[in-house]
């Protein structure tokens, strides 16, 4: 059997014994990850989440990047036009990991990675790709920051290492801008 048929397999007993119906668009915990798309670090895996708790944003070293502040004024419209607009007494949470291969993106193809950050070349340096503790900070500032986010979230930062399955807190919960901004694209 290839992968593919294993795939459609496990779908099978999926529906069979784990689906539900139930389940609203969205997260029942009011909580966003934003984490690395590496197979190691699966938030449902790591964090123990179940079916609908969070919704989970996966990107290439968790990093905040143009691409990512697209994704969330996505969901803000999303999430208005199922009812609930995203904001205050939400959680976001910027997940980034030890040994991840963003780095060898910085040492093989910095300009890409550039492009990728949204930055010019002389400034990659300055996102501390090869240190997730600092990229975890600079990322949680950057979101703190971005006047088109609406204000109430509680934003975290965690790097989980990969030799030892634990998970630190970098950045402590803060609330993000505390008023509510009418109009904001998130």
């Amino acid at each position: 059997m290839d992968f593919l048929e294993t795939l459609a397999s496990r779908n099978v007993e999926f529906a069979k014994t784990g689906f539900n119906a139930d389940l609203k668009m969205l997260p029942s915990r009011r909580t966003m990850i934003i984490g690395c798309v590496d197979p190691r670090v699966d938030p449902m895996d790591v964090l123990k989440l179940e079916p609908g708790e969070t919704a989970v944003i996966r990107n290439v070293g968790g990093r905040v990047n143009p691409a990512l502040l697209e994704t969330m004024a996505i969901l803000g419209t999303v999430s208005r036009a199922a009812g609930e607009a995203v904001g205050a007494g939400w959680n976001l949470v910027v997940l980034q990991h030890t040994d991840c291969g963003i780095n060898g993106c910085y040492r093989h193809a910095p300009k890409l990675l550039s492009k990728y950050m949204g930055v010019s070349d002389d400034k990659l340096d300055d996102l501390a790709i090869t240190d997730p503790y600092k990229a975890v900070a600079i990322d949680v500032a950057a979101l703190n920051a971005n006047p088109n986010l609406p204000g109430g979230f509680a934003v975290t930062g965690l790097v989980y290492d990969v030799k030892t399955g634990l998970l630190e807190t970098v950045v402590p919960p803060t609330v993000l801008r505390h008023e509510l901004t009418q109009g904001r694209s998130t």
